[in-house]
């Protein structure tokens, strides 16, 4: 059994558990009764035919099962509020609870205290878990391809897109990005952690940001330890980066953030 598989387990699990609190019924109900949908794709520079700057997607990650605790977070919306005072264009929180330490709590706390659009960042493999995002206020959910069949990639998406969301399509292999881009997917992530074994290689983004059709919004995620890992990517093609720890653990993520974009637009208008 793969890392993933284990996670995907867990996930399973405690949805069910949710799932006997709140029927999807329900679910469906608050997700109508909610503010619409901000438009993540338009805040991370989507529709725009030249992007010349770096877009953060900034992590509130409390845990993770490679490095164990990160920080403790005690008031998530207190961080997410920094974090939209930095710059950055999307906030990503974590609700995974086994391995990261997060919960639908968080996200209605950070929601409550930012207009920045949320991604729920969670391990999709089910469209309860969608109607949730959208009834807790998320604009943008997470869909790995490494988890779903080509089936559930398309009917997650079309159901995300229903609700007003957009979707993170992630992607670590010439083949899954292969299957994210016959899904339609807008916004693409390439994560240069192996989600099966953990293991980080920086090197897998250059090799595959090149595959990715030069429409689509391309996200580096993972291996940011500082602004010589943001140039890197956005030297290499990158449009956003997701980066959770080096924030968690800063004292001054906002600043960190200012930092990370200033280095991201450097590389860039030298790449262009």
């Amino acid at each position: 059994m793969t890392v993933l598989d284990d996670i995907i387990g867990g996930v399973k699990e405690d949805m069910e558990a949710r799932r006997g609190l709140v029927s999807l019924a329900e679910l469906k109900e608050r997700a109508a009764n909610a503010a619409p949908a901000r438009d993540a794709w338009a805040a991370l520079g989507g529709p725009s035919s030249i992007r010349d700057d770096l877009k953060v997607i900034a992590e509130i990650k409390r845990r993770s099962p490679s490095k164990g605790d990160l920080a403790s977070i005690a008031d998530p919306a207190s961080l997410a509020v920094q974090y939209s005072d930095g710059g950055a264009s999307v906030i990503s929180v974590l609700t995974e609870q086994r391995r990261f330490g997060g919960s639908l709590a968080d996200l209605d706390a950070v929601r409550a205290a930012v207009e920045t659009p949320l991604l729920r960042k969670d391990f999709t493999v089910d469209e309860y878990q969608i109607w949730e995002a959208r009834a807790h206020g998320a604009d943008l959910i997470l869909l790995i391809v490494a988890a779903l069949s080509d089936s559930e990639l398309a009917d997650f998406s079309a159901l995300s897109h229903e609700l007003g969301m957009n979707v993170l399509v992630e992607t670590h292999t010439e083949e899954e990005i292969e299957r994210a881009v016959a899904a339609q997917a807008k916004i693409i992530g390439v994560n240069v952690r192996n989600l099966k074994t953990l293991d980080v290689d920086r090197s897998v983004f250059g090799s595959l940001a090149g595959l990715i059709p030069a429409e689509s919004v391309i996200v580096a995620e993972s291996g940011v330890r500082g602004p010589e890992d943001v140039s890197h990517y956005a030297a290499a093609g990158a449009n956003a980066i997701l980066v959770g720890e080096a924030l968690v653990s800063d004292s001054t993520p906002r600043e960190r953030i200012t930092e990370f974009k200033a280095a991201g637009a450097a590389a860039i208008a030298v790449r262009n």
